[in-house]
């Protein structure tokens, strides 16, 4: 028997990075996993890749009529949830003169309002005692350059981890946070593939392991969170390799 066998989770933003790895990692132990992006051709690989106990769900964590599409299919496949990781998010790069209203607005509404309005639909079919895990990052606790957008939407989300938490408790729902580091999911190359190699190598000099992380360094640590830390509500735990820490 495998360890998460019988267990239900729902990732949104589980088609590539580390939505997909955490989902690779639970699907193997025994759950059955569906996850969303926007891409149905991302979404076909990701299929794919997690055979017959994943589910890929075309959906955009921008959209509440999206949200409550998707609070549909989860009934209608799951009936009820286990575990809910809210992984969709969109990074932005601008300098804080550069930043537009529309910058603004977009990335708030990936980061911030789709995570707030995922957990309020999906609540309801979570069995008492799940949990719910949202993926905030550790730029909400520096200050770097060109992240000011980016870093205040997902502070705004650790923030969440802790109110959620505490309304959802009575229910026996635990909500946390992860916050990664620089683990290497090929997202810089694609978003801002002019600064990639710049980038890359500032946060690999930062890191005190002087490396990247990988994405399989990351997905036992959600599983963590999600299932086996029973005693633990309204954290934010760091998986960055001493990063933001040391």
């Amino acid at each position: 028997m495998s360890r998460y066998d019988g267990k239900n989770v729902l990732i949104t933003g589980g088609s590539s990075g580390l939505g997909l790895a955490a989902a690779r990692y639970l699907v193997r132990h025994g759950a059955r996993v569906m996850v969303t992006g926007r891409n149905q051709g991302t979404l076909d690989v990701a299929a794919r890749q997690l055979g017959e106990r994943g589910i890929a769900v075309q959906s955009d964590a921008r959209s509440l009529a999206a949200i409550d599409e998707l609070a549909d299919r989860v009934r209608d496949d799951f009936g009820t949830l286990d575990a809910l990781i809210v992984n969709a998010g969109v990074g932005s790069f601008d300098s804080f003169f550069a930043v537009t209203e529309q910058t603004f607005d977009d990335v708030f509404a990936i980061n911030t309002k789709g995570p707030f309005f995922t957990v309020q639909k999906l609540a309801p079919l979570l069995a008492d005692g799940g949990g719910v895990v949202l993926t905030t990052s550790i730029a909400n606790q520096t200050g770097w350059d060109a992240l000011s957008v980016y870093s205040a939407s997902k502070a705004a989300l650790r923030s969440m981890a802790r109110t959620l938490s505490r309304e959802l408790l009575p229910r026996g729902i635990r909500v946390n946070a992860i916050s990664p580091g620089s683990i290497d999911t090929g997202k810089l190359e694609k978003e801002v593939p002019e600064k990639a190699a710049q980038l890359k190598a500032q946060f690999e000099a930062s890191s005190p392991m002087q490396r990247w992380g990988r994405p399989d360094e990351f997905a036992p640590a959600v599983a963590f969170l999600a299932f086996d830390a029973t005693y633990v509500a309204g954290i934010e735990l760091v998986v960055d390799g001493g990063e933001s820490q040391l």
